[in-house]
């Protein structure tokens, strides 16, 4: 392992004791714009974890999706434990989490809380499991190829030097159809080489922040779809210090969501109709920046999310009907500034359909 993950392993085991950061990355007022109200699922689920627990919890956003009931998740990153025990009580005890962290003392930290969080939720047996290990070598920590169905991780890619591989391995990971789910810190341009040698900065996420459009061709690479954003809020860095060294550079939180499809789709256009069917939307379901669906209302869609709908959890929620007409995503020189996370933010969802008109 590079210099940078042991850099990030003592930084973070040294703050066990409390989330002291030095920037609004850690805090819930960074979760991303609260331009919809958190599911009752959700909120349930966060209020029933542990007190020392969740405060012991680093994180940037609320990596929460939707209808995980009886899934299995991988926590890349788990840390102190909040998310996977949240997702312990959504996923029900047919469902099983398992977290995965290169520290130590947050490991020991989380595995003291198991039997805990089952008895909390009244199951028979924990469906909670945590390992030590690296997200760039999940086969070594024991998870198997096309083994879950939905990965999530929170504000710890940024802590990664080599993110292709994170990004390799959790494509890996999950069964076809399933969901990369994660909130990350991200940059306004290319982090400089020289910022990445700062361990306060790397420990931070400042220095090994992805520039935002860089996550797109890194998610077709290994295998993803297009990104999608769910949420996004800028972060406000409380250092001086640290602020004089990043500059021009700007930081925000952001939730992303990306699927692994069929190695050969077949993309075609779609009329898609949500049935109203999640406990949690009975009315609309929020997908992303540009598709909320409203129930018993059809809509058009390109191929690549017509394909999603088709092969994720989500197929039996919808009615399908494909088109015979060529896929309506036309990308031979997209912009993709409906994913910019930063002009997302500032306009809070305006400038996405500003955006949509110009691509079209």
């Amino acid at each position: 392992m590079s210099k940078s993950v042991h850099h990030t392993a003592k930084y973070y085991g040294s703050r066990v004791e409390s989330s002291d950061l030095q920037t609004s990355a850690a805090t819930s007022s960074s979760c991303g714009i609260s331009f919809r109200p958190m599911p009752k699922s959700v909120r349930d689920a966060l209020s029933l974890v542990h007190p020392e627990v969740a405060k012991k919890f680093f994180g940037c956003g609320l990596p929460f999706p939707s209808k995980l009931e009886g899934c299995k998740i991988l926590d890349l990153g788990s840390g102190s434990g909040r998310d996977c025990f949240a997702f312990s009580k959504l996923v029900g005890p047919n469902g099983h989490v398992t977290g995965i962290d290169m520290t130590e003392e947050l490991i020991s930290v989380s595995s003291q809380y198991v039997e805990y969080h089952q008895k909390t939720f009244g199951y028979e047996k924990p469906n909670v499991t945590f390992v030590q290990g690296y997200m760039e070598k999940l086969n070594e920590a024991g998870i198997q190829n096309d083994s879950v169905d939905v990965v999530i991780s929170n504000c710890v890619i940024c802590l990664c030097a080599d993110k292709r591989a994170v990004m390799q391995e959790a494509c890996n990971a999950l069964k076809e159809g399933g969901e990369l789910y994660f909130s990350d810190m991200y940059a306004s341009k290319v982090i400089p080489d020289h910022m990445k040698q700062d361990p306060v900065l790397w420990g931070e996420g400042m220095s090994g922040s992805l520039f935002w459009r860089d996550l797109i061709s890194l998610a077709h690479s290994v295998g993803f779809s297009t990104p999608l954003l769910v949420s996004a809020s800028r972060i406000v860095v409380h250092n001086n210090e640290l602020k004089e060294k990043a500059g021009d550079i700007s930081y925000i939180s952001a939730t992303y969501r990306l699927f692994k499809l069929p190695k050969t789709p077949v993309l075609s256009s779609a009329t898609v109709t949500y049935k109203g069917t999640m406990a949690d939307s009975p009315d609309e379901l929020y997908f992303d920046s540009l598709h909320t669906f409203k129930k018993d209302v059809a809509v058009e869609v390109n191929g690549e999310m017509a394909a999603i709908l088709q092969t994720s959890r989500f197929c039996s929620d919808f009615k399908i009907q494909m088109l015979d007409k060529p896929d309506s995503n036309s990308e031979s020189a997209p912009q993709y500034c409906h994913l910019d996370p930063f002009l997302w933010s500032d306009k809070m969802g305006s400038s996405v359909k500003q955006c949509s008109k110009l691509n079209k």
